[in-house]
């Protein structure tokens, strides 16, 4: 007897049947000039046929069409096109150069000692995979947006989403770090100037009432106040000293508040301000740390360069979380294409200077760390005042402090930038409120979208410190990059026309280099981790050690593409570098991650999908 049913089931085998680049289909993308298959699986939903691949592939933009929003066709409604080379690169050094350099350099030094100068070589080679992909599509796409609207064209709206809602962990969660960073600096700085400012308003509420409960409990415990730590010590004096209303502690962190409120100021009355702002404090910040180099440079000895790797290669690499973090921000200017007076070409060029730049900085500083303290000393929250200090040069330790509070400032104002004109470019693709859409009409900035991201960053400033999710600000970047460089093996294959006036990745057959590396990355961590290594193998593996099955799947499916359709090296091996880096973040951190993405998608289902332009257009 045969049994009939109206709405055939979900068949979960097609789920299996991923949209992969190496199985062959009718349906066709591109690779450069090589076709990609992508196999479809079809299911049925209330009576509805749908694809499961059109569903996350799907309502995919074309270049020609994102192109057209160059010049938005409202009148009044564009961007001021005010950005020139200089401007651009002045931007990009102002986003890489911040906290990183006065904080997270010490801790990798400490680890790999002056050997830690060819992580930095590494990892700006890295970094360069992606500034890549993302100068082919600043070229190609020069439109605000920047990953999200080169998701669009390469993946489609789903995709697309996905990225915009991550690139919130760089830009805005990045920002509440990095306000409450400055707010340190400021503080110490003023400190040493002998002006003392109330604990209470400069400690975030959730900081002072957890710093208060346990320093009761280690009283408790028969310790001093004196033998705790100074946060510690700060955090019970700010809920000691804090003036109350009916019970209510009255804490907030309000030189972090403060100098998010003055940037989403500046940022909102127009991109001149701003550009101007970030150049003179790239001007200042450089000029101080050439100067602290040059001086710092009469102070090495040698001698604290020997050993040069003191914990081998594992020590070196122990900083690369570390290292990567003082690179976060280049891919930030990839959001202003409307603002660039000429996006096409200065784009690519100021990302490459700006990731050249940076890295003979960070280079040379480091070998000024670990040349005038020995590399096991620079395990501090500050190793730049530190190392000063230590030779009896005060006064600089209070250069160095003013430089940071510039530095970091000049990050916020970057990403303070970049946010906005995200929102902006997905409120007119419809997966946003119109309202995120909105130009000024005086100023020439998205000014709704402005004022949400100040307070979306400005009111966490006040309350909690974000210190257990900053890692969301890697893993976000990590992100954005490894779709970047995926994106551009999806790209359709470029006329003869932009191969001359474009800027393409240059094209290197991976067929066989992409499999060597994969084999080779095998070899590599089979040996230098042997233990953890055959555990993996054996299914018996820690919860940090899940993210590396991903990682390896992608890695030999990757690997049978490129042997299989001739995929391009550059972008492949970009792909697999950041994916890795994304699997050293530990099980806690993608756990994070996939709550932020669920709650995105959520969203996305509930509004954006059934709003979106384009999905309109294709209806």
């Amino acid at each position: 007897m045969a049994f009939f049913y109206p709405r055939p089931p979900l068949d979960l085998f097609y789920f299996l049947k991923i949209p992969s680049i190496f199985l062959s289909s009718p349906h066709e993308t591109f690779l450069h000039d090589r076709p990609v298959d992508c196999i479809i699986g079809r299911f049925q939903l209330e009576g509805a046929s749908m694809s499961l691949a059109s569903l996350i592939f799907g309502r995919r933009k074309s270049i020609a069409e994102i192109n057209a929003t160059l010049d938005h066709p409202q009148k009044g409604t564009g961007l001021k096109r005010e950005l020139r080379l200089i401007d651009l690169t002045c931007l990009c050094i102002a986003a890489i150069v911040g906290a990183g350099i006065f904080s997270t350099v010490g801790e990798a030094a400490a680890n790999g000692g002056p050997a830690i100068s060819f992580l930095f070589i590494f990892t700006a080679f890295v970094c360069l995979l992606s500034a890549l992909c993302y100068a082919e599509f600043a070229s190609r796409i020069p439109v605000s947006g920047g990953a999200y609207s080169y998701a669009y064209a390469s993946f489609g709206e789903f995709f697309a989403w996905v990225l915009g809602w991550s690139l919130i962990c760089e830009y805005a969660i990045g920002n509440v770090a990095c306000a409450i960073s400055w707010s340190d600096y400021f503080t110490d700085f003023m400190h040493g100037l002998g002006v003392h400012l109330p604990a209470y308003i400069c400690t975030d509420y959730l900081s002072a009432m957890r710093g208060y409960e346990e320093v009761l409990s280690s009283l408790a415990q028969g310790l001093s106040l004196d033998q705790l730590s100074r946060s510690l010590q700060e955090a019970y004096a700010a809920w000691m000293s804090a003036p109350q209303i009916g019970g209510l502690r009255l804490i907030g962190d309000l030189p972090a508040f403060g100098i998010n409120l003055l940037i989403t100021i500046l940022v909102y009355l127009g991109i001149t301000q701003s550009k101007l702002a970030g150049n003179i404090m790239v001007a200042l910040k450089m000029t101080i740390i050439l100067a602290v180099i040059v001086i710092g440079f009469f102070y090495v000895t040698p001698d604290n360069w020997t050993p040069f790797a003191p914990k081998g290669l594992r020590g070196v690499l122990q900083g690369v979380s570390a290292v990567f973090f003082a690179y976060i921000g280049f891919d930030a200017i990839a959001t202003t294409g409307d603002e660039c007076r000429n996006p096409r070409r200065d784009l690519p060029r100021a990302m490459f200077l700006a990731l050249a730049i940076c890295t003979l900085l960070y280079i040379v500083i480091t070998f000024v760390l670990t040349g005038m303290v020995p590399y096991y000393e620079l395990n501090v929250g500050d190793p730049l005042a530190y190392i000063f200090g230590r030779h009896g040069l005060h006064m600089l330790t209070g250069v160095v402090a003013f430089c940071a509070i510039i530095a970091v400032a000049s990050v916020i104002l970057v990403f303070q930038i970049g946010q906005p004109r995200i929102w902006m470019v997905m409120g007119r693709d419809g997966l946003l409120p119109p309202a995120f859409a909105k130009v000024h009409p005086k100023f020439k900035t998205p000014g709704f979208s402005t004022i949400i991201t100040g307070l979306l960053v400005g009111i966490p400033c006040l309350f909690v410190n974000l210190t257990e999710v900053t890692d969301l600000t890697s893993i976000g970047t990590l992100f954005a990059f490894a779709l970047v460089c995926g994106g551009v093996l999806l790209l359709p294959p470029a006329s003869a026309e932009d191969r001359k006036t474009r800027f393409l990745v240059p094209y290197i057959n991976g067929k066989y280099l992409v499999p060597l590396v994969t084999i080779a990355g095998l070899i590599f961590v089979g040996y230098n981790h042997p233990t953890e290594f055959k555990n993996f193998l054996m299914f018996n593996i820690h919860a940090d050690q899940i993210p590396y099955w991903p990682l390896l799947l992608i890695a030999l499916g990757l690997s049978v593409a490129a042997f299989r359709k001739n995929l391009s090296f550059i972008p492949s091996l970009g792909l697999l570098c950041n994916l890795y880096l994304m699997s050293e973040l530990g099980a806690v951190n993608w756990l994070r991650f996939i709550g932020w993405i669920m709650l995105g998608l959520f969203i996305y289902f509930c509004y954006g999908r059934r709003h979106s332009v384009k999905g309109k257009q294709t209806a």
